[in-house]
């Protein structure tokens, strides 16, 4: 990984690591095309900014630190726990209790308010649920009002709000326990440059006041410069 301009946390603490990948690799079911990936080393409270052309994988290797996917072969440790032994009902609580994950298209719940979205991961995970201080109610408000989301739209069903507002509620979501871990996949894609840079200021922010460690994929190499480190992923050969 490359260092930019941002110093990063110290590193020497091997129980300050949050992800480490070890030739990390990931086919999909009857596909001959395996996806090879760099090794990554994050520490807590570092950010990565991950980017390359589509079809290089950039989602793929998010699912694969969220526990969502399987890798064909490697090793991929969270907060040094080794996921490629883990039974996939122990990943759903890894990254349930350890991770906040923004979606491309966001995965509100339509029918739900603002700040019931908001609350959704401390109603899955006890220890999300204790980490929001005061309560898990103050807390969801708490990000809601830092993130620009006004009073009157809390109680709103998600689908009334725009979509800077709906990207901001899936931010909150992400943010509230204070996760270890921050997974982003394009969630500045349907925003003017005025937006992006106002939501991803305030992104990083709010994960380096949690220390929470930070890897956001973007087509756009201009926001490299807000990272600690940044990676390029390439068509195979």
């Amino acid at each position: 990984m490359n260092s930019e301009t941002r110093q990063p946390p110290d590193s020497s603490r091997p129980d300050t690591l949050a992800i480490r990948t070890r030739n990390l690799h990931f086919r999909w079911q009857n596909q001959a095309r395996e996806l090879a990936f760099p090794d990554i080393q994050l520490t807590r409270g570092e950010h990565l900014f991950l980017h390359g052309p589509s079809g290089t994988g950039k989602s793929t290797l998010l699912g694969l630190l969220a526990g969502m996917h399987t890798p064909s072969r490697g090793s991929l440790q969270l907060l040094n726990q080794e996921l490629t032994t883990m039974k996939a009902g122990t990943r759903d609580r890894l990254r349930a209790d350890h991770m906040g994950v923004i979606f491309q298209q966001f995965n509100l719940v339509p029918y739900l308010s603002a700040v019931t979205n908001a609350l959704l991961p401390c109603q899955l995970s006890n220890l999300r649920h204790s980490r929001a201080i005061p309560s898990a109610t103050e807390a969801a408000q708490h990000l809601l009002t830092q993130l620009g989301i006004p009073q009157s739209h809390w109680h709103q069903g998600v689908t009334r709000l725009s979509i800077g507002q709906q990207q901001r509620v899936a931010a909150a979501r992400a943010l509230i326990g204070a996760p270890e871990i921050i997974l982003a996949d394009e969630p500045t894609s349907a925003l003017d440059s005025d937006n992006r840079d106002r939501f991803l200021e305030l992104l990083l922010t709010l994960a380096e006041r949690s220390n929470s460690s930070v890897v956001f994929v973007s087509h756009d190499q201009s926001l490299a410069r807000h990272f600690h480190h940044r990676m390029a992923l390439e068509v195979a050969p």
